[in-house]
């Protein structure tokens, strides 16, 4: 039996791409922090010549990961997707490999609205859904919409929403 369901259709906020950028520059930066403290110890302690080598090839590695950290980003939000009907959350997303995901709304346990420092800056939110055996985002709603977006899914699920 083919099932006849539409494409998601619904974007994620614009602003997804500037908290995505901070996100990936503060872990660089703490990143490369490590790796500087490492070339220091080893300057300093004169470890095995090969620790020299593994942390040369470290840095080598980790600056096309650097740049690449702030232009998937751009990407990342071309091709992330998302609709809710009274049946299932469709998410999709992916470049090189598309990731097209349906959770039926019966076995959606429980959902919520999630915001960390950076996306509070942009009065963004996540709408993260529990399910038996794993949890399920969709990232970087504006405040009206991941409440609304909570709200209409707690109700196609059934889940009773806790007060906060």
């Amino acid at each position: 039996m083919y099932l006849n369901i539409k494409e998601p259709n619904n974007r994620i906020s614009r602003h997804a791409i500037r908290v995505w950028i901070i996100s990936e520059a503060i872990q660089n930066v703490i990143g490369f922090a490590v790796l500087g403290v490492l070339f220091y110890l080893d300057n300093q302690f004169s470890w095995k010549e090969w620790i020299g080598w593994l942390l040369i090839i470290l840095l080598a590695v980790s600056i096309p990961a650097a740049i690449w950290s702030f232009i998937s980003p751009y990407i990342q939000y071309k091709s992330w997707r998302y609709d809710v009907d009274e049946e299932y959350v469709q998410m999709k997303s992916g470049v090189w490999q598309e990731k097209h995901l349906l959770i039926p709304m019966t076995k959606i346990q429980s959902v919520e609205t999630v915001q960390g420092p950076i996306m509070r800056k942009y009065g963004l939110y996540s709408v993260s859904m529990g399910t038996m055996g794993s949890s399920h985002v969709i990232p970087a709603l504006p405040k009206d919409e991941a409440v609304s977006l909570r709200n209409q899914i707690a109700k196609y699920a059934k889940v009773r929403e806790e007060d906060e």
